[in-house]
């Protein structure tokens, strides 16, 4: 057995060599790259709305629309819309939301509000939507549906515009 020694020159230029060679098998991979498969027979995903306000709601009514209508996932997935603290805005009445609220439910979404919530912030269930599900507490079901291999999706609010 030799001992290679190779310079300081040898070792960068072979560095070198090996990063642009990477590089090369990653653009081609690039190229033809169309996102990961879906391969599981099944999918859930949980939406978690805790701010208030028409921006932040529509932000993740806008990310469920987009995973609902992922070719990858048609027909394998369940979704669920979780809303707690200052998101409860989603759910009251006349806020603008009901028609869409109203599609995603017939889509299979699940719309559930934190009893919790209701009860911290003193809300009367009859001042949101009739159609919306009270789960006992919004952590105990992200709890839930993440041991259940669902995944957690926790859209960031907007930034404000600064004027």
């Amino acid at each position: 057995m030799t001992n290679v020694i190779l310079s300081r020159k040898a070792r960068v230029a072979a560095a070198l060599f090996g990063a642009l060679g990477l590089i090369g098998i990653g653009a081609a991979y690039a190229e033809g790259y169309h996102g990961a498969a879906a391969t599981r027979h099944h999918y859930g995903a949980i939406f978690h709305l805790d701010s208030g306000g028409n921006p932040a709601i529509k932000k993740t009514l806008n990310n469920i629309e987009n995973l609902l209508h992922d070719p990858r996932l048609k027909g394998k997935i369940t979704i669920e819309l979780l809303a707690n603290s200052k998101g409860f805005d989603v759910y009251v009445k006349n806020n603008g939301f009901q028609d869409k609220l109203e599609q995603l439910r017939k889509e299979g979404v699940i719309l559930a509000q934190c009893a919790n919530t209701l009860r911290e912030l003193h809300i009367d269930r009859k001042d949101l939507y009739p159609f919306i599900s009270i789960v006992p507490s919004g952590v105990g079901e992200i709890t839930i549906r993440e041991s259940e291999g669902w995944a957690y999706i926790h859209p960031t609010p907007p930034a404000q515009e600064s004027l």
